[in-house]
């Protein structure tokens, strides 16, 4: 199995009780999750070596997050301590037409404050296979763009595959900003996915056609975006997922993606709606795995990153608590959801 490195933020998820809202709420539900940190622990359920690249502050919540990321054998080594807070972002679950919410408090957290020299990029990638990041680190702070840079120089510096989830957050930074950074990035990446939201506000390459608001898709609005993207940034995979949101609860789930010749579409999941959240980066998680286990086989990685984001999708929490077994039946046709006794 391959040796797998995330740098990101991992963040405290205070979510309400069941579908309750904010202002009805005395209590929340805790857990940890982030980005780069589910890509890691989704990555390490099926058997990879991973390490988790961030800062957490030196205090009895720092250490309770890395030991959420130990427990399913992710290594935190390189899990630099210092600063004064973890991030934290509030969850209210939605349903039917009412959407789920989600408040950030995240501001000056040890990660969005942490300096370059903290971190020794080459000892950390140094016998690596694969490095993945996300469009969130670099839109946490002018710092956190700074260390992503660094990574993913240092990265490519020493051979890795660099994979990127554009993962745009209209409440971490504006469009023009995240075009601006991202773009600079891109030349690093080997591997792209952004769902439709993403190519727009994180590139400037919009898919036409497509409205996720009305349930509309449209492949070749896509299409024509990835062979843009292909043509100006040479990526090797590039991936997206494909949400139609009929509600809140009810959601149908593919993917697409295009290797620079031919164009693969996923089957397509009916997904009822438990925990969405984490679910791109399930995805992610999915492919990765998937391009790796099955010798670059493009079209295989793609089935198991849907089936295995469909899955996660369908429990409770930031991270994707499935096993390559449980996904590959899945992806194999049995989707009955009988009890297995």
């Amino acid at each position: 199995m391959a040796k797998i490195v995330t740098m990101g933020e991992i963040m405290l998820r205070l979510s309400t009780h069941g579908f309750l809202r904010f202002v009805q709420s005395d209590s929340f539900d805790a857990c940890y999750g982030g980005g780069e940190a589910n890509v890691a622990l989704s990555l390490s359920n099926y058997g990879h070596k991973t390490y988790f690249v961030t800062k957490l502050p030196k205090n009895d919540i720092g250490q309770s997050a890395i030991n959420s990321l130990r427990e399913f054998g992710v290594n935190t080594d390189y899990i630099v301590r210092g600063g004064d807070r973890i991030g934290i972002y509030y969850l209210e679950t939605g349903d039917a037409m009412r959407p789920s919410k989600v408040i950030y408090d995240r501001s000056n957290s040890a990660i969005a404050l942490a300096e370059a020299d903290e971190f020794d990029f080459d000892k950390i990638f140094e016998g690596k296979d694969w490095f993945h990041f996300t469009g969130i680190t670099p839109a946490i702070s002018e710092k956190a763009e700074k260390l992503t840079v660094l990574a993913c120089q240092a990265a490519k510096k020493h051979g890795l595959t660099v994979s990127c989830d554009l993962n745009f957050r209209k409440k971490l930074w504006t469009s023009e900003k995240a075009i601006q950074v991202m773009t600079s990035l891109m030349p690093y990446v080997d591997v792209l996915i952004g769902n439709e939201e993403d190519c727009e506000k994180c590139l400037g390459f919009k898919a036409e056609k497509s409205d996720v608001t009305k349930g509309q898709l449209n492949l070749s609005g896509y299409q024509d975006v990835f062979m843009k993207l292909k043509e100006k940034f040479g990526f090797k995979y590039m991936a997206t997922s494909l949400r139609e949101s009929y509600s809140a609860s009810d959601n149908g789930w593919s993917a697409l993606i295009y290797d620079g010749k031919e164009f693969y579409h996923s089957r397509e999941y009916q997904i009822r709606l438990v925990d969405r959240v984490g679910g791109g980066d399930s995805f992610a998680g999915g492919l990765i795995h998937g391009l790796l286990a099955y010798n670059g086989d493009e079209k295989k990685a793609l089935e198991f990153a849907v089936a295995a984001s469909a899955l996660k999708q369908t429990i409770p929490g930031d991270v994707n608590h499935v096993s390559t077994e449980e996904v590959e039946t899945l992806m194999n046709g049995d989707a009955s959801g009988r009890v297995q006794r």
